[in-house]
């Protein structure tokens, strides 16, 4: 097809016969080939990918700093290394650590201010320290407040205050490498900005660790990372490599030679501040062990799996779901109508009995029993949980969600939130520097934890029913915790904070205009309200119907459209300042629907609240979750430019709006 504006290139047959024409022909016959290579393009793909990755880790490499290499002092630490004020140095059994390191370590640690620091041994493995960054950007790692902790699972010198407020007794029995990884996980979430990493040039990783698959799974899990998805997908991996090296010549020999050298060159260039002892080795054999070991993790994830979940911590954790399964079949036992009340014929909203149901449909969250109904108000909009579910019911579709059985996955969807977190905080830079800052529905305090990063000298506190608040306040990612319900605190609060948040929060209440009522009460003249919650005027809602992911049910009882918050907050001496959609928008429409469309057809079959599972339930859940995998890659492609065209039109999923309390 034409192109305006581009010249048409005729092929030079059909060029016209000038007497110059001929030689030129031949000239070209000689030079050109015949055939010019065509480029394997899944190759040039992973040419560049494996190029990019190991160009990253030689830089990650090159940012951990150093510790000064000073001759040992003393006697090892079985012996007794001298301990420095106010630090300790956990190690992994077999580590034995010299005074020297521990004393260079604190010097450093002091220096830079840190609380926690991980010390990487001079000898760690190649493929452990390749994994390590991967993982972990050290140039960021220390300003990522909400990044996990990571380390290598040697030695790690922590602050006795930081040991002291997240219970660890440093007198305990030397942990194995995979319980130090979840240790070091565990305490950057108190030091989250005081955590880093440091290469040990006199430190050894001891005796080689255990290489079966079942420890590497538990390393894995104890870094919050799923084995059997990781070991597919390095299978999966070794598998495209094998085929594009037999079927795409030049260019697919080169991408697999680039990843079977990648160790060397990532690892081992001038200059470069660790060297592995293994390193040659595992250059040569690095495809055979990668194989070996990705084979040996599914093999022991397998085996977990079928013996239902087994861990080190196995025990403990069968005894509480059994606890929890025989706690939910006495729920059951009674049947799910009690978790609802009277069915309502006007709006809760405007009064209205123009009611017409939105949307009817089950638990797609997690699979508990019973059906959920949103209806919508013909005259004002608002959409609303209909019949409302009891505080029991409340209590039961809540449980095992956000803490319990569930904490851990929720924790991680949190801690991934960092640039909405940002974007939250920033909306309130025209308006001054706040002193003091009130989160409600704060969850876990990931969004206080964040918005530090904004505002440094800011009092957060924490408001919310559940336990982590508790936790948050540990963690120093709140100032105070108050727990209970918001309009609890109404005269004990009373004008005590310039900013109020409710992000996500107004459609998990019973009643949100009680709720901004306390607000207002809690609030001191001049003070802003900010809030965000899903927009149910958004196209995607009718789009996808019941897999719209902020339907959320049965937890959103309420979603308010921004013309009706707008008016609330007048009516309650508010005046609006701003309002945003795109940059409010959640990017998950998609995925959201795929992931609640595989809940639907295929549920948890481990969930405690249902039967045991059937190896007819277990397979189906499995073939599902495998049909699922270009399903979800598609949406996140759609989800990314979804997310392009909110943020240009202004149209996303939710809304955010900050309003300024009228001094009087």
């Amino acid at each position: 097809m034409k192109r305006p504006g581009l010249p048409v290139l005729s092929p030079l047959p059909s060029l016209p016969p000038f007497p110059l024409l001929p030689p030129l022909r031949g000239y070209l016959a000689l030079r050109l080939p015949a055939r010019l290579p065509r480029v394997r393009w899944t190759s040039a793909v992973l040419l560049v990918a494996l190029g990019a990755g190991t160009v990253r880790a030689a830089r990650r490499l090159r940012a951990i700093p150093v510790l000064p290499m000073t001759p040992p002092m003393a006697a090892p630490a079985a012996a007794g290394v001298p301990r420095a004020a106010g630090w300790r140095l956990l190690t992994a059994r077999g580590v034995e650590p010299d005074a020297a390191t521990f004393l260079a370590a604190c010097a450093h640690a002091d220096r830079e201010g840190l609380h926690v620091l991980d010390l990487l041994p001079a000898d760690l493995a190649t493929e452990r320290t390749m994994g390590l960054l991967r993982l972990v950007d050290p140039a960021g790692y220390r300003q990522d407040r909400l990044g996990e902790g990571r380390g290598a699972g040697f030695a790690v010198l922590v602050s006795e205050e930081v040991l002291a407020r997240a219970g660890v007794d440093p007198a305990e029995p030397r942990p194995a490498p995979a319980e130090l990884l979840a240790l070091t996980r565990r305490l950057k979430e108190y030091a989250t900005d005081a955590t880093g990493l440091a290469i040990a040039p006199a430190l050894s990783c001891g005796p080689p660790p255990d290489a079966s698959g079942a420890a590497r799974a538990g390393e894995l899990r104890a870094q919050g990372l799923p084995p059997g998805a990781l070991a597919a997908a390095q299978l999966a991996g070794l598998a495209l490599l094998a085929g594009v090296a037999v079927r795409q010549g030049r260019w697919g020999a080169a991408a697999a030679g680039l990843y079977w050298i990648q160790p060397c060159l990532a690892l081992g260039g001038p200059g470069t501040p660790l060297r592995p002892g293994d390193l040659a080795l595992a250059t040569a054999a690095r495809p055979v062990r990668s194989l070996a070991a990705a084979l040996r993790t599914a093999a022991a994830t397998a085996r977990t799996r079928r013996a239902g979940g087994a861990t080190p911590e196995s025990e403990r954790e069968t005894a509480r779901a059994a606890v929890r399964a025989a706690d939910y079949r006495t729920d059951l036992a009674a049947g799910t109508d009690r978790f609802f009340e009277p069915r309502r014929q006007d709006c809760p909203w405007c009064g209205s009995r123009q009611l017409s149901v939105r949307v009817r449909v089950p638990d797609l969250l997690q699979a508990k029993p019973g059906l959920f109904t949103l209806d919508g108000c013909g005259d004002c909009g608002h959409v609303f949980q209909n019949p409302r579910l009891t505080l029991e019911g409340l209590e039961f579709y809540y449980r095992d969600f956000y803490d319990g059985r569930g904490g851990e996955g929720a924790a991680t969807v949190f801690g991934r939130l960092g640039a909405a977190y940002r974007g939250r905080a920033e909306m309130l830079r025209p308006h001054g520097a706040p002193a003091s800052w009130l989160d409600v529905g704060t969850g876990h305090g990931h969004f206080c934890n964040a918005a530090r990063a904004v505002w440094p000298d800011t009092r957060f506190d924490g408001l919310d029913m559940g336990d982590a608040v508790r936790d948050a306040e540990r963690r120093g990612w709140v100032e105070t915790g108050h727990q209970g319900q918001f309009p609890e605190f109404a005269v004990k609060l009373a004008g005590q904070y310039e900013v109020v948040s409710m992000y996500h929060y107004l459609e998990h209440t019973r009643d949100p205009l009680a709720e901004l009522d306390t607000a207002a009460a809690v609030l001191a003249p001049g003070g802003y309200l900010t809030i965000e919650i899903p927009d149910p005027e958004s196209r995607m809602a009718r789009l996808l119907g019941p897999a719209w992911l902020p339907w959320f049910q049965p937890q959103h009882q309420h979603l308010i459209p921004a013309a009706n918050l707008r008016e609330a907050l007048a009516e309650r001496g508010f005046t609006v300042l701003a309002e945003e959609h795109g940059p409010a928008h959640q990017g998950n429409d998609f995925f959201g629907a795929v992931a609640l469309t595989a809940t639907r057809l295929a549920p948890d079959p481990d969930r405690p609240w249902a039967s045991p599972a059937t190896p007819g339930r277990r397979a189906l859940t499995h073939a599902v979750q495998v049909a699922a995998l270009p399903c979800f890659a598609a949406a996140a492609v759609l989800d990314a430019l979804r997310t392009a065209v909110a943020r240009r039109t202004d149209g996303g999923n939710a809304y955010r709006m900050l309003a300024r309390k009228d001094e009087r």
